[in-house]
């Protein structure tokens, strides 16, 4: 494992011991920023985990607003000693969820990242254990589902799509399955985080976590009963992808090249940690990697024999319109 460095350790703002045989099944791990509006009813659909083995770890990446007064007041009254907090590296969402994860005094059997705006149903944790332990502990898991989405006052919009294809590498490549808010995972796909290390740049801590674990040869579960409420509001880091205005803002990002630069900034980043890859999806990496630089009919054709895949037919459409544009 890669080794906290000592400026991670002089972030900390507080820090507890975990003591061997006493560590929680589930370490929550929340990041914050200037969430006071949002956070005490997330802290509060945490409290009502109907699976209560869990601790409560936060890195706050410099909030300005009442975060940290909110979190320190459930650190005190509601959370007891079941939480933890740390300076971010305020370097954005990205880096701040993999500085927290990467951080090797946190110790539990599996790992769940939060949102500080969304709101968990009670029986979120219970889930994803359930299906976690189904999968031997040396083997890398990961457990996502779909969200209900809601407005800033908590009423519902809609859902997230539906996805129905097999998670995989393949896919991953092309496009993240599950929101970071849904994810939960075991101790092997954890290692797998860090080994990689919190100075990997890939586009977001989610979308990484999904190219490790199905890469590696592990588990991804997609679960289709959504299992958190993820609120809509104009600071919002990641949309929910729904409705008309969602599909023409895809749009756009496909012809603007966004698309492309996120396939160029996550590639570079596998590149740098492909000894973790299994030799099936190194060979699948490096034929998709090649194929999208080709002339177009053989970019085409070659990255229809790489085997890339989108869960939507919308989805498939707009990959073969962007890999035909150069935009993928």
């Amino acid at each position: 494992m890669v080794q906290t460095r000592k400026s991670d350790r002089q972030r900390e703002m507080t820090s507890r011991v975990v003591v061997p045989g006493a560590c929680p099944q589930i370490a929550i791990l929340l990041c914050t920023k200037d969430g006071e509006g949002y956070l005490p009813d997330q802290l509060n659909s945490i409290s009502a985990q109907h699976d209560a083995d869990w601790r409560l770890w936060v890195s706050d990446d410099g909030s300005l607003d009442d975060t940290l007064r909110i979190l320190k007041g459930y650190d005190g009254a509601r959370f007891d000693s079941h939480a933890s907090l740390f300076r971010g590296p305020r370097e954005g969402p990205t880096k701040n969820f993999l500085s927290l994860v990467c951080r090797t005094s946190i110790v539990a059997r599996y790992y769940a990242f939060a949102d500080q705006d969304d709101l968990w149903s009670p029986g979120k944790l219970a889930r994803a254990r359930t299906w976690l332990e189904r999968v031997p502990n040396n083997v890398p898991a990961l457990y996502c589902s779909r969200t209900q989405i809601v407005d800033v006052r908590g009423r519902a919009l809609g859902l997230s799509p539906l996805f129905a294809k097999p998670p995989s590498f393949l896919n991953s490549l092309v496009q993240n399955l599950g929101g970071g808010n849904t994810m939960v995972f075991n101790g092997a796909a954890r290692d797998l985080l860090v080994t990689a290390g919190e100075n990997a740049d890939p586009v977001a801590h989610d979308w990484w976590a999904y190219l490790l674990v199905s890469g590696s040869g592990g588990k991804v579960f997609y679960d289709p009963y959504p299992t958190v409420s993820h609120r809509q509001h104009d600071t919002n880091f990641v949309g929910a992808g729904i409705g008309f205005n969602a599909k023409l803002k895809r749009v756009q990002l496909l012809m603007n090249g966004q698309f492309r630069q996120w396939t160029d900034t996550n590639l570079a980043a596998l590149k740098r940690v492909r000894h973790l890859l299994s030799d099936e999806n190194r060979k699948h990496l490096d034929e998709f990697a090649t194929a999208r630089n080709l002339p177009m009919i053989a970019r085409l054709a070659g990255v229809r024999r790489s085997g890339v895949y989108r869960q939507t037919f919308a989805g498939t459409l707009s990959l073969i319109a962007g890999v035909a544009m150069g935009r993928i």
